[in-house]
C-alpha cells in the first residue's frame, strides 16, 4: 500500500472528517431491500388483499412461563450451574405450526390493540399464496417483500426461519420503534406457492414498563418485478494483451456500483449461503474503523464498529480499522487489526480469540492481508502500513515485515520469509503447491511465488512477475487466484490478469482503482472489487478459489 496514504497531519485528517460528513449526506444509506417503488402492492390490512392471497390473520396472546436453564459455563455458553429463567409460549415461529385453535381476525381490525400493555408480547400468523396477478400484474418471477409495521417491534419468521446475522439492521429481527420491517419472501415467485409468515409483536420501549399495546399499522406484500440492487452500471475498460484473456473476460463485461460514500474500502470476503441465510458480502473500511455488510438484495449495513481499534490516540492513525477479512474452515471469520496490531478470529458467539499479536516477544507491525491452507494454517502478511508513521513509527517493534504461518491448532506463530519491504496480497495456487505474495513497494512491483513444503514452510521463493516499470504510481496490493490458476492482482493502473506460468494478459480498469477483491455470489464468478470508496463487482466466465 502507498505510504503516502498514512501520513495524516492532523488539518488534513480534519479536513477529510469534514467532507466526509457531507459525503455521507450523498451516500447509501441503510434501507430494508428492495429500495423504490414497487410494481404492485397487496393491502393484507384489507379484506380485497387477503382474499386475493387466499390468507386469514390469525392472532395469540404470549405467556411468559418460568423455565429451567444452566449459567454460562466455561465455554461461554448455558453449561454452568442450574439456575431458573424465563421462557415464553406459545413457539409459534417454525413451519406448519397448528393455529388453527387460535382466534381469526377481520383483515380490517389488525389496527385494533391488543395484548395486555406493559412488558407483554403476541403472534400475528397468516399463510398466503401467490396469485396469478395482482391488478394486471403477472407475478411469475417477480420478487416479494413482506412489510409490517407494528407499534412497537417486530419480529418476522418466513416458512419456519428467522436468520440472525452479526450486525443484521432490521430485515427480520427489530428495526426500530414504530419502524418498518421488510422481509423478502421469494425472489422467483410462482402462482400458488404458498408462504407462511408468523410475526412476534413486543411491546415497548420494554424499559419504559409502557402503558399501550401492540397493534399493527401497515402490513403489505410489495411485488417488484426486478428490483434494481447496482447504484450504476459503465462498461469495463478491458486491455487484452494475449487472447487467453477472452476464456476470462466476456465481452461486453460491466462494472456494477454496489456502494459508494465510503472512506476506504478493503479486505472483502464472500460469506455463503447457509440453510437460514443467503450469501453477503464483508468488507472493511480501515480509514473508519469498520466492517460494512452488504447483502445481494442491496443492502449495506455496519457488521462491526471499532473493528481494529478502540486507543486513545486513534486521532493519530490514518487507517487504524480492520483491513484483510477471511474465513476458516468453519465459518469463522478471521480479521486482521491495524490499530490492535494483531489477527482475531470471530467465534460463532461474537467472542474474539487472539490468533497472533507478538513474535518472539515484539509487536506485530500491522497484519494486511490473509488467507488459509487447507489444512487449517493461517498466513499473514505484517507490513507497517496501519502504524501512523509507517515505516518510522516509534510504536515499530520488528525491524522488517514479515510474512507468518500460524500452525493449525494455533498454538504457533511463525516466521515465513521477510525479503519485501511491503508484503500485501497473498494467495495459494488451487493445488497449493505454490504461494504468491505481492509487494506494495513503488521501487519494486513484484509478485514473489514460492515452493510450499509439506509443514507449510516456504522455499525456492523467485519473482514471478515484475511490474515496476508499468506506469503508474500505485504499487502491488489484494490478490487473488481463480480455479484455473489465474492470478488477479491490484497493480499499478487497474486490475492486473496474469496466466498461472507469468504471461500478462491484461487489465480491467473501472471507475475507482480497486485495492482489494473477492470472489462472491453461490456460483463464485462475482469478483467483488473493494474500490476507494466504492464497491463494485464484475461478472467473470472462470469461478474463483475460495476459504
Amino acid at each position: 500500500m502507498k505510504k503516502q496514504r498514512y501520513m495524516w497531519s492532523t488539518a488534513a485528517a480534519l479536513a477529510v472528517a469534514l467532507s466526509f460528513s457531507f459525503a455521507r449526506a450523498g451516500a447509501q444509506t441503510i434501507q430494508d431491500p428492495p429500495v423504490g417503488r414497487p410494481d404492485a402492492v397487496i393491502d393484507l390490512a384489507s379484506h380485497e388483499g387477503v382474499q386475493l392471497v387466499k390468507g386469514q390473520w390469525r392472532y395469540r396472546d404470549v405467556q411468559i412461563v418460568d423455565a429451567d436453564s444452566r449459567a454460562v459455563g466455561p465455554d461461554l455458553k448455558p453449561s454452568g450451574a442450574a439456575i431458573k429463567t424465563y421462557d415464553y409460549t406459545p413457539r409459534a415461529g417454525v413451519l406448519d405450526f397448528d393455529d388453527s385453535q387460535w382466534e381469526a381476525i377481520d383483515a380490517t381490525t389488525l389496527d385494533q390493540r391488543r395484548s395486555t400493555a406493559k412488558v407483554c408480547f403476541n403472534w400475528y400468523r397468516i399463510n398466503v399464496t401467490i396469485p396469478e396477478k395482482v391488478g394486471n400484474f403477472s407475478t411469475a418471477g417477480s420478487t416479494v417483500a413482506f412489510e409490517i409495521v407494528i407499534d412497537d417491534y417486530a419480529e418476522v419468521w418466513v416458512n419456519g426461519k428467522m436468520p440472525r446475522v452479526l450486525g443484521q439492521p432490521g430485515g427480520s429481527v427489530i428495526k426500530g420503534f414504530n419502524a418498518p420491517n421488510r422481509v423478502i419472501i421469494t425472489r422467483d415467485a410462482q402462482p400458488g406457492q404458498r408462504i407462511q409468515l408468523a410475526v412476534f409483536g413486543i411491546n415497548g420501549p420494554i424499559s419504559y414498563s409502557p402503558q399501550n399495546f401492540i397493534w399493527i399499522k401497515s402490513a403489505t406484500l410489495d411485488v417488484y418485478k426486478s428490483p434494481k440492487v447496482a447504484t450504476s452500471e459503465t462498461p469495463a475498460q478491458v486491455t487484452r494483451k494475449d487472447p487467453a484473456l477472452d476464456e476470462i473476460v466476456p465481452v461486453g463485461a460491466k462494472i456494477e456500483k454496489l456502494a459508494g460514500g465510503l472512506l476506504f474500502t478493503e479486505g472483502p470476503i464472500w460469506v455463503p449461503r447457509t440453510e437460514d441465510t443467503d450469501g453477503y458480502l464483508l468488507f472493511s473500511d480501515p480509514n473508519n474503523n469498520l466492517i460494512y455488510r452488504w447483502t445481494q438484495d442491496g443492502q449495506l449495513s455496519i457488521f462491526m464498529t471499532k473493528s481494529g481499534y478502540r486507543g486513545m490516540d486513534i486521532g493519530e492513525y490514518g487507517q487504524p480499522g480492520s483491513n484483510g477479512l477471511t474465513l476458516d474452515k468453519q465459518g469463522r471469520l478471521t480479521i486482521n487489526q491495524h490499530g490492535n496490531r494483531r489477527v482475531v478470529r470471530m467465534e460463532k458467539n461474537g467472542q474474539l480469540t487472539v490468533l497472533a499479536d507478538h513474535y518472539e516477544g515484539k509487536r506485530l507491525n500491522s497484519p494486511n492481508d490473509l488467507v488459509y491452507k487447507s489444512d487449517g494454517a493461517l498466513y499473514f502478511t505484517d507490513p507497517p502500513f496501519g502504524l501512523p508513521k509507517f515505516f518510522d513509527d516509534p510504536r515499530k517493534e520488528l525491524t522488517y515485515s514479515g510474512v507468518f504461518r500460524v500452525s493449525p491448532d494455533g498454538k504457533n506463530v511463525q516466521l515465513l520469509t521477510k525479503e519485501l519491504s511491503g508484503p500485501n496480497g497473498l494467495a495459494f495456487s488451487p493445488d497449493e503447491k505454490y504461494f504468491y505474495v505481492d509487494n506494495w513497494d513503488e521501487k519494486k512491483k513484484i509478485i514473489m511465488r514460492y515452493e510450499v513444503n509439506p509443514d507449510g514452510t516456504l522455499s525456492n521463493g523467485k519473482v514471478f512477475f515484475d511490474m515496476t516499470s508499468a506506469e503508474g504510481e500505485d504499487a502491488l496490493d489484494g490478490m487473488k487466484v481463480d480455479q484455473k490458476g489465474n492470478l488477479y492482482v491490484s497493480g499499478p493502473g487497474g486490475l492486473w490478469i496474469i496466466s498461472p506460468q507469468g504471461k500478462f494478459l491484461g487489465t480491467i480498469v473501472g471507475p475507482e482503482h480497486p485495492h482489494n477483491f473477492a470472489w462472491g455470489d453461490d456460483d463464485g464468478k462475482t469478483l467483488y472489487l473493494c474500490a476507494k470508496t466504492g464497491l463494485y463487482r464484475i461478472r467473470l466466465n472462470i469461478p474463483g478459489i475460495r476459504p
